[in-house]
């Protein structure tokens, strides 16, 4: 779909179903007729020619109205009003999005003259006159909100308005986050998942190497310092030296001891 709402008669508009950028197969363009539906293209039906997936239409005041796409199985995307100005009725046109304007986003808007032209014009919402009241070659809505829905129109002083035209705002997505975060959260909270918050086997391993590394040096120290103990209590010179060796004098024999020790 064209993300305007107003035409001057005698334009040709092609009107198509896309998603994310690409033609959508298995969608067809309808509008309403009155209390009716139509489809683009059907037989007996005066409205639009079916052609490389779009719906081309030389415009006729006759085809104002909701237009939206739809599958077989009545899953509709978002509908847009259209309007078709007659040019000897009107001179100007509002150039607004066709489309829900996304919370938060930028918009702009432009008064289009008959013979193709864009013209220096007053903009309206809901019968107040948006900006510093004189007029502009376009006006731009800033992070519009929900208050910016309404009825828009462009005016000049010589040449009268345009059509009105209905602006909606919808939400924005909703983020999506990550995977992993979402899932290392969902297995902490309910304990669901055990596997995803237990360390695996080989890290395991790793901690018990680091964890012998760390406690085997202090073991052997503890049996020297009990074969000391031992010494000492005998009279052996051998004490005294290791206590002479941790001061840091070289020669000693008992320096291997404290090497290890210090290790």
């Amino acid at each position: 779909m064209p993300d305007l709402q107003q035409f001057f008669s005698g334009q040709s508009v092609s009107l198509s179903c896309a998603e994310d950028g690409q033609t959508a197969d298995g969608w067809i363009v309808k509008r309403t007729k009155g209390t009716l539906s139509e489809t683009c293209g059907a037989s007996g039906s005066d409205f639009g020619v079916f052609k490389d997936s779009s719906c081309v239409l030389d415009l006729l005041s006759s085809y104002t109205g909701v237009y939206w796409c739809e599958t077989s199985a009545g899953q509709r995307s978002d509908h847009i009003n259209i309007t078709v100005n007659q040019k000897e009725d009107r001179a100007f046109i509002l150039e607004i999005p066709a489309l829900p304007v996304v919370k938060g986003s930028n918009f702009t808007l432009h008064c289009r003259h008959k013979d193709g032209s864009i013209r220096a014009a007053y903009f309206y919402r809901n019968s107040h006159i948006i900006g510093d009241g004189v007029k502009s070659q376009k006006a731009i809505i800033h992070r519009v909100q929900r208050s910016d829905e309404g009825s828009y129109w462009c005016s000049t002083d010589t040449s009268g308005s345009s059509p009105h035209s209905y602006l909606r705002v919808r939400e924005p997505p909703l983020p999506q986050p990550s995977s992993y975060p979402m899932t290392a959260s969902t297995s902490s909270a309910d304990g669901a998942n055990h596997t995803a918050s237990s360390p695996s086997p080989s890290v395991s391993l790793v901690h018990l190497l680091c964890h012998l590394l760390v406690i085997c040096p202090y073991c052997v120290c503890s049996i020297l310092l009990a074969s000391i103990c031992c010494n000492r209590s005998s009279g052996n010179q051998a004490a005294v030296s290791i206590e002479t060796t941790q001061l840091g004098e070289p020669g000693d024999v008992a320096a291997d001891v404290t090497t290890e020790h210090e290790f």
